[in-house]
């Protein structure tokens, strides 16, 4: 499989973002290896919350939210998808399938052994990250959802999804930090429009971010559909608890926690929240206070 990697210049000097990289290999699935960048702060020993991005971000997406978590104890881990952030970037559209990323992170999280997890997962971090507590539940202690689904194409993704979904084939310039910018409330700064564009030096780095709204699931016989049913049944009785934590703001994404909460038992009793000020990217806008609820989620049903 044919990849680019990201130049390391391009993430030099990104404000709020002093972590140390990390790097692992991961079998392509072709009989190559594929890198994947990975942030590993606070404690070695304590339990991880692991934290998932989605499209088109990468874990400069949690840079407001690991300082907190990591302050309150507990080891925090933020992976880059393949195709995104400093992990590595095939150059086909082809590529990327659903499967390939949920075995790519299987991989990764083979390898890094977390255990006793606590996930947060926004937007595809969703799609991936149920999938992996669905094959692995014993990994995980319990699981934070924002501004997520895992859709089996059995109900229509609605018009603002299929408006993204054409806009990101069609668009010529698909600039990562105006995506962004576009699904926050509080906006960003120019600076942080340029650190979500650094990944993408030019169109060739962004196969994997173009690729994404056309994996998800929006008809009962796309490919991902039967496993996502199968990973319900095991979501359907899992006894982790579950937090439902969607931005107020976010147009793609809205009343899909109502999903988790009838589905999921784990979510009974729980403190969910539906967060004023909050777009799309929960992060950005409120992501001091996620991080506080997270901390609050994880004392509570520690």
């Amino acid at each position: 499989m044919q990849f680019l990697r990201t130049d390391d210049s391009r993430f030099e000097g990104l404000a709020d973002y002093p972590f140390a990289p990390n790097y692992l290999g991961v079998n392509d699935t072709e009989g190559g290896r594929l890198r994947v960048h990975y942030l590993d702060e606070g404690t070695r020993g304590a339990a991880p919350v692991l934290l998932m991005h989605g499209e088109p971000t990468w874990s400069y997406l949690y840079r407001h939210m690991i300082p907190p978590l990591v302050a309150a104890g507990h080891r925090v881990v933020a992976p880059d998808l393949i195709g995104f952030g400093r992990s590595d970037k095939p150059i086909e559209q082809a590529d990327y399938t659903y499967r390939r990323h949920v075995d790519w992170m299987s991989d990764w999280l083979g390898q890094v052994d977390l255990r006793d997890i606590t996930l947060f997962a926004q937007d595809w971090g969703g799609l991936i990250g149920l999938r992996l507590v669905a094959a692995m539940p014993e990994r995980f202690a319990r699981i934070v959802v924002g501004n997520t689904a895992l859709p089996t194409g059995d109900q229509p993704m609605g018009p603002a999804f299929e408006g993204w979904r054409e806009y990101s084939q069609k668009v010529e310039d698909f600039n990562a930090g105006r995506i962004v910018y576009g699904g926050t409330t509080s906006k960003l700064t120019e600076a942080e429009v340029a650190a979500y564009n650094a990944p993408f030096p030019d169109d060739r780095y962004k196969a994997g971010a173009r690729r994404f709204p056309m994996l998800v699931p929006s008809t009962p016989d796309d490919p991902a559909a039967l496993p996502n049913r199968a990973a319900w049944k095991v979501l359907d009785k899992l006894k982790a608890p579950v937090l439902t934590t969607f931005g107020a703001d976010d147009k793609i994404m809205a009343g899909a926690e109502k999903v988790f909460q009838k589905r999921m038992p784990g979510t009974a009793g729980q403190a969910h929240v539906v967060l004023q000020g909050a777009g799309h990217f929960l992060q950005e806008d409120v992501g001091p206070e996620l991080a506080r609820r997270i901390n609050a989620f994880i004392a509570a049903t520690g």
